[in-house]
């Protein structure tokens, strides 16, 4: 999937760099009458990564996830998951997709929220040749971060959701 973006200014978002590599960690995030934590990371679209304690509980999904991913910070948009860290090796994901709303799955968010799960200090990195299993409403995707070429490898099964026809005028 590629090495992660980390520079704020890049994903591109105007919250304030607190973290190594001029990156956004957690960063304190006022939005639809709630305070966040954001993380922001480029996959080569941007990622607000919000974790949480409980997915059902913690948020309004339909409401929190358009309010974040045009929130004035995002000057692109972005796309925003919500992360609950059910144990050091195993995370849980629903995404709201930029442009799209809820996905089953998103790779590049994925990948992402991996990331921002290891330098927020959620989980430990996983040992070298280990993944992160992280389940999402389509179902289970593992991250590896190398750390000696920076780059991100995602598995993962691939799945028919539909299929269709349409005609084009």
């Amino acid at each position: 999937m590629g090495e992660p973006v980390l520079d704020g200014p890049t994903v591109p978002t105007t919250l304030e760099p607190n973290g190594d590599k001029n990156s956004v960690v957690e960063q304190t995030l006022e939005c639809n009458g709630k305070v966040w934590k954001v993380s922001a990371i480029s996959m080569g679209n941007p990622h607000a990564i919000i974790f949480v304690d409980d997915l059902e509980k913690d948020l309004d999904f339909e409401k929190d996830g358009p309010a974040l991913e045009a929130h004035p910070v995002f000057p692109a948009k972005t796309n925003v998951e919500f992360v609950q860290v059910l144990s050091d090796t195993h995370l849980k994901m629903k995404v709201w997709e930029r442009g799209a709303g809820p996905t089953l799955a998103c790779g590049t968010g994925t990948c992402a929220l991996a990331v921002a799960a290891i330098r927020a200090g959620k989980i430990p990195h996983p040992p070298k040749g280990e993944a992160v299993r992280v389940t999402l409403p389509g179902g289970d995707l593992f991250i590896e971060w190398r750390e000696e070429n920076n780059k991100i490898y995602m598995t993962g099964p691939a799945n028919l959701s539909f299929k269709g026809t349409a005609e084009l005028k």
